[in-house]
């Protein structure tokens, strides 16, 4: 990827309408993004939020991404686009500079004879790449990772350092996975028999799609006789868990710390907040947003936002209201024989 572009090189690339103030060039380079209050020449910043407008009277850097309602407030150079959050994002990648996870074949990962590299391949240090792993065109597999028996990983697909892929684990093209994540590891599957747990071998795998994306320490289980699927554009953040037979529609997101039970479908471009519980066996429809600490119990058939954590509140305003909860039972009792003696 490139780290420097000029003014107009970028504004093309991401979509935006260039304005240039007095004295400035459309080749003027920017080599990386800061934040309105911190950038300097040389930087390109944004502005997506009306609320921080007042950092344009102050901000040094050398041009600044926004929406055409925010140019007249601007004295520097502007690309100017509908949705600038999204012009950040494409102009942060183009001047990305993250490291690659790895820049060669180390001779120090073990590598199966029957395993498939396709070009461009880069393995870092005590990798192990097991028998008949296919592997595409230019993967980074990072120090430390595990690839088990017959994996496939698409084509420039990244992952971090100490990565797990278990055996036969299915994974698409342009993803990129982060440290200490865990791909095909048992689901939680027992039979009871008179108080002993009698485990049953998980015989699934996991399917993961193209362009998803799943944080640190995730944990993704393989399914009990079907596979867990993760489809197209799916983002799973940190330390998510997801359970063996979920399925994840197209697009969607989970932040996190947020769990789903085994077998739950989840639809396409659903937002799922942090700290959310999702109960096994129940499908939830496309297009649904569960706020945080939301616990989802039953099927959800219509899109739209979901809730029921409790934020917090002061401790004395809390403790009344659990004695209010507790009391709502003889509450409600009460109550309904008022109405019965009233109907009489």
């Amino acid at each position: 990827m490139s780290h420097s572009l000029s003014l107009a090189s970028l504004a093309l690339a991401i979509g935006a309408e260039l304005h240039l103030a007095d004295g400035d060039s459309p080749d003027a380079l920017v080599q990386s993004i800061a934040s309105l209050a911190k950038a300097s020449n040389g930087q390109i910043s944004f502005l997506s939020n009306s609320k921080y407008r007042s950092q344009l009277l102050d901000t040094q850097a050398q041009a600044v991404i926004l929406h055409p309602d925010e140019l007249a407030h601007c004295s520097k150079t502007a690309l100017v686009m509908a949705n600038p959050y999204v012009g950040y994002a494409k102009a942060a990648q183009l001047l990305d500079n993250t490291p690659a996870a790895s820049h060669e074949i180390s001779p120090r990962a073990e590598i199966a004879k029957s395993a498939s590299l396709g070009q461009g391949v880069k393995i870092g240090a005590f990798a192990v790449i097991e028998s008949d792993v296919i592997l595409g065109d230019n993967v980074q597999i990072g120090a430390g990772c595990f690839i088990g028996k017959g994996a496939k990983i698409g084509a420039n697909t990244k992952l971090w350092a100490n990565v797990s892929i278990y055996h036969d684990v299915i994974m698409g093209e342009d993803c990129l996975i982060q440290a200490n994540t865990v791909i095909g590891s048992d689901g939680f599957g027992y039979a009871n028999d008179q108080g002993q747990w009698i485990k049953i071998p998980q015989l699934g795998s996991v399917e993961i799609g193209n362009r998803v994306e799943i944080g640190a320490s995730t944990t993704i289980d393989r399914g009990a006789l079907d596979n867990t699927i993760l489809a197209d554009g799916v983002i799973i953040d940190n330390q998510c868990q997801i359970a063996h037979n979920v399925e994840i529609g197209e697009n969607t997101a989970m932040a996190a710390c947020s769990v789903v039970a085994g077998s739950t479908t989840i639809g396409k471009n659903c937002s799922i907040a942090g700290l959310v519980g999702i109960n096994g066996h129940i499908a939830i429809c496309d297009g649904v947003v569960m706020t945080g600490m939301s616990m989802m119990t039953k099927n959800i058939t219509q899109a739209g936002v979901y809730s029921s954590g409790m934020p917090a509140e002061p401790y004395k305003q809390w403790r009344k209201n659990v004695i209010a909860m507790r009391n709502i039972t003889s509450l409600n009792q009460r109550v309904k024989t008022l109405e019965k003696s009233q109907d009489e």
